[in-house]
């Protein structure tokens, strides 16, 4: 395995443009994620938002993580849970992804729990898991500066106030949530799918998050389910991006073997047809 890089050159890098693909993990697994942390790439975030993870599966999660390698980062509730932000740094997460920010304020309170005093108000705490390499003060001393604070760009207020936003010091990404953002400028309404994922709409407020992103030299980062517009943001400098999550790889990968057996059925005279799904 080579060299895991710390929380801040992770950052310099895609600060710098380098490429770093990740996935979500849905999936309450600490298996699936031991197992990915082993596939090739860069980042792996638990999303506790959207997954049934309670704080033990979080911890064994992150430990899988770990023994790959990989950065780890954690999905919260929001701004508001600082318990949820507490827990998954004292587990050894490199960062925290903050959904549904709205205003610099909210800004400001999430990164406040990321970061130790003076600069935040996050609570210390010996022994911890991610305190086990380098102790209390190894840890601690550098953690403000390796901490990855990520924000999601996913509501249309969002947008209203990116600039403000963007400016908070301590925001190292900016993470674009295209589905969200559609519902709440109502584009699924206005547009037939997929159309509002190329609408001149969602094309503006992209444009405006890219340059508050530059301006304050925040990083941009957004989610993708696959591979098609991976080229596409990647020449957007859009540098951290995932390429959907551990159950659509599942869903996706099982499809792929289900169409080549009914190929492979054909061919060999033998019909067989797989079950209907909603999914595939």
């Amino acid at each position: 395995m080579s060299e895991v890089l710390t929380g801040a050159a992770f950052k310099q890098q895609l600060r710098n443009g380098t490429p770093k693909l990740g996935l979500f993990l849905n999936s309450h697994s600490s298996t699936v994620a031991e197992q990915l942390a082993h596939s090739g790439y860069d980042w792996l975030l638990v999303d506790t938002q959207h997954g049934p993870m309670g704080f033990e599966t979080l911890s064994t999660m992150l430990a899988g993580i770990a023994s790959g390698g990989a950065k780890s980062l954690v999905r919260v509730a929001g701004y508001h849970d600082r318990a949820g932000i507490q827990q998954s740094l004292d587990m050894g997460a490199d960062g925290v992804l903050v959904p549904y920010i709205n205003t610099a304020e909210e800004a400001r309170q999430a990164v406040s729990c990321c970061r130790y005093p003076t600069a935040g108000t996050r609570s210390v705490y010996f022994p911890q898991r991610s305190m086990n390499k380098q102790g209390l003060l190894g840890y601690a001393g550098a953690a403000n500066d390796n901490v990855i604070v990520a924000l999601q760009v996913e509501t249309a207020d969002c947008i209203k106030n990116i600039e403000e936003i963007a400016a908070v010091p301590g925001v190292d990404i900016l993470f674009l949530g295209q589905n969200d953002l559609c519902m709440s400028m109502g584009l699924y309404e206005k547009y037939v799918f997929p159309e509002m994922y190329t609408s001149p709409e969602l094309l503006d407020a992209t444009e405006k998050l890219r340059a508050a992103a530059q301006k304050n030299g925040v990083i941009l980062g957004l989610f993708l389910f696959g591979t098609s517009r991976v080229g596409e943001f990647l020449a957007k400098d859009f540098p951290f991006i995932s390429v959907g999550n551990d159950l659509h790889h599942i869903l996706t990968q099982a499809g792929a073997y289900v169409k080549d057996v009914e190929g492979i059925a054909a061919a060999a005279g033998k019909q067989w047809t797989r079950r209907p799904s909603a999914l595939l």
